[in-house]
């Protein structure tokens, strides 16, 4: 049975963006806003929305460019400013009035630490999938390699092995019949029946193009303030590094941390302490 519906919206430049809305058990509900990586799609949050839909409202965005939402004509309006216009207007159509959680994996985490830095009274808390205030280049650049330049699989079954192949050293140990799950919710169909990765190739185009100084997000994490937050990171991370994920800790003492085994850059947040660990962070916030 079908847990969410769609809401499309157009974007202040013309674009139509998607979202999943995942109702909650009153119009009143707490309200989760679900972000994604960098080429990733609202279906990162199957196994998490309707885990957390009994008590809240979960509104699962596409990004420009990825799954049901348009891909941009102007490559360079893939950029975290424009995603948070992006956002806002989304909230707008959904019509959210009250205050947001947000739980961000890779780029939706730095979405997250924007909206909490400049739209404060707005946000409950934020969590942080696999992602800080400063990034591990050895992450960066294996994103670059892949990003835009995976080939169309043959059919369904190449897609769970191509996806293995990119993802296998972040998610170890899953059960063989994950792989397909998880291939459904990377790739889809385009209008020839070809299976392609469901984002824009031109977002990794316009990663590889930008300036080659890393990110220094710093300030937007001293911007946060007493901004309630939890940081998760995969034991094996390639992006979020040990030593940044404890800096990050000794500059926000109030920081909540896990650390999930076998997993890599992202955990799937369907882990049982990932779950358990959420739920107990919202439950405090929105208490």
């Amino acid at each position: 049975m079908r847990r969410y519906r769609q809401l499309f919206h157009v974007s202040q430049d013309g674009l139509r963006l998607h979202a999943r809305i995942y109702a909650g058990p009153a119009a009143d509900a707490p309200v989760v806003l679900c972000l994604h990586g960098v080429m990733r799609n609202a279906r990162d949050f199957e196994d998490l929305a309707p885990h957390l839909q009994s008590r809240y409202r979960l509104i699962a965005a596409d990004l420009r460019g990825r799954g049901f939402s348009a891909r941009d004509p102007n490559p360079e309006n893939y950029r975290p400013a424009v995603y948070v216009r992006d956002l806002l207007d989304l909230l707008a159509a959904a019509q959210v009035g009250g205050r947001i959680a947000i739980i961000g994996t890779s780029l939706g985490g730095i979405l997250a630490m924007m909206l909490a830095n400049s739209h404060r009274p707005m946000i409950a808390g934020i969590v942080l999938n696999d992602v800080g205030p400063e990034l591990d280049p050895a992450g960066v650049e294996r994103i670059k390699g892949y990003a835009g330049r995976t080939p169309p699989p043959r059919d369904w079954s190449g897609a769970a092995a191509q996806t293995q192949e990119i993802y296998g050293a972040a998610w170890r140990n899953l059960a063989p019949q994950r792989w397909p799950v998880l291939a459904r919710r990377g790739y889809r169909e385009d209008a020839a029946g070809i299976l392609r990765v469901d984002a824009d190739p031109l977002i990794g185009a316009a990663m590889r193009s930008a300036p080659v100084a890393p990110l220094d997000l710093w300030p937007l994490w001293a911007g946060l303030g007493d901004v309630p937050a939890l940081g998760i990171r995969g034991a094996a991370s390639d992006l979020l590094s040990a030593a940044v994920f404890a800096r990050m800790r000794a500059e926000k003492p109030d920081l909540r941390q896990l650390t999930v085994a076998d997993r890599g850059h992202v955990p799937l947040l369907d882990e049982p302490e990932c779950l358990l660990a959420i739920d107990m962070f919202l439950a405090e916030i929105f208490h």
